[in-house]
């Protein structure tokens, strides 16, 4: 296989929350750059922040054997390094102090003559690379969030582990609620999206769906509890997107990360309802929140051959000369789109979405009039 001259060296990160699959593409940009074109690869450790910090290593043929079945990341990550906005110290009152350190990040890309970068991410890490190709540094973006809320691909790895893990929890809930006759509520990750929610509560039968994208009116979700209590269904199976919110009101957030781009971690929705239900209908309810299960252990096959898809399509990219793009996939295919087109936005669910409509056909409530 001829090769690009142009590129000799190549760099790989890992940035913000880690995710099912990244060790899936570490291994196959490592290896098909190797094993197709002859290229040297550097990892660089905590995302983001290695470039800042100059932290960047080899990654032989060796170092990615046998990972692509191995959680988490093996460069490490890092959700609080956007380089054009980095905490580089607290004021006297603990305030952070920000500053654009982009200018770093290029010096240490030119030292470790790194050729283009890999960046593996969600739409804060995509935003942050588009921010750095303004400064002449190549970049392919590979799309990885397990909320799939990235715009331009119908799909990003991680997605599909995060759901199986978040289905399995509901049908094993089930078993609890039919047994104590309760209003179980389990509660998903996704921020503002609503995706691993609406499949995960379309594959487990969940009677009620709330998802950030239609907002719930609590007295219908509490007549949908009373109604089946009343017509001998024992149990409620309510899934709840951690950015789920009642009409004309707010998030629930668990705390904020001041250093972070991305500072608003939300949390707790579910436990604010489970009280709330409990209140007004006298039913006994539970809540349960998934939390960071959904980001770990054993990618599906699905992830992992995805995440080697993407990983080997990178590759072929930069080889082309068809730089600062991001690896899509699109109607079965794989296919790219420039970087700046999916900085600083996100995908959300329509509502006039398929799956969607399929639930409300089947009897699932998402708490409102539709």
């Amino acid at each position: 296989m001829s090769r690009n001259k142009t590129i000799k060296r190549i760099g790989i990160l890992t940035g913000g929350g880690d995710c099912p699959g990244l060790n899936a593409v570490i291994r196959a940009v490592t290896k098909t750059a190797i094993i197709r074109y002859g290229l040297d690869v550097f990892g660089v450790e905590d995302g983001f922040l290695g470039l800042i910090e100059n932290r960047i290593k080899p990654l032989k043929f060796s170092d990615v054997s046998n990972i692509i079945d191995q959680g988490g990341t093996i460069l490490g990550s890092s959700n609080k390094a956007d380089p054009a906005r980095f905490c580089v110290d607290h004021t006297s009152d603990g305030k952070p102090i920000f500053e654009d350190v982009t200018d770093r990040v290029v010096e240490n890309i030119k030292r470790a003559q790194l050729d283009v970068l890999v960046c593996i991410g969600g739409d804060g890490t995509m935003s942050a690379a588009s921010r750095v190709t303004e400064h002449g540094v190549p970049i392919i973006g590979v799309p990885k969030t397990i909320d799939n809320d990235l715009l331009h691909t119908d799909v990003t790895f991680g997605f599909n582990t995060a759901v199986t893990i978040a289905t399995e929890a509901m049908d094993r809930i089930r078993t609890t609620a039919s047994s104590h006759s309760r209003v179980m509520l389990v509660e998903m990750m996704g921020r503002n999206a609503g995706w691993i929610t609406l499949y995960a509560g379309a594959a487990s039968g969940a009677d009620i769906i709330l998802i950030p994208e239609i907002e719930f009116d609590l007295d219908a979700v509490c007549r949908r509890c009373i109604d089946r209590s009343q017509h001998g269904k024992a149990y409620t199976l309510v899934a709840v997107s951690e950015g789920a919110k009642p009409k004309g009101g707010h998030v629930v957030v668990d705390r904020v990360v001041q250093e972070s781009p991305d500072p608003i971690r939300l949390g707790g929705v579910s436990e604010v309802l489970s009280h709330d239900i409990a209140k007004r209908t006298h039913l006994e309810c539970r809540a349960t929140i998934l939390g960071h299960v959904q980001r770990g252990g054993t990618p599906t096959t699905f992830d992992r051959t995805l995440a080697t898809l993407f990983g080997y399509h990178a590759v072929g990219l930069m080889m082309k000369g068809q730089m600062n793009h991001m690896v899509v996939w699109k109607k079965g295919n794989l296919g790219a789109v420039p970087i700046h087109q999916v900085a600083d936005k996100q995908k959300l669910i329509q509502l006039d979405n398929a799956l969607l409509a399929a639930c409300r056909a089947t009897g699932a409530s998402f708490g409102d009039a539709g």
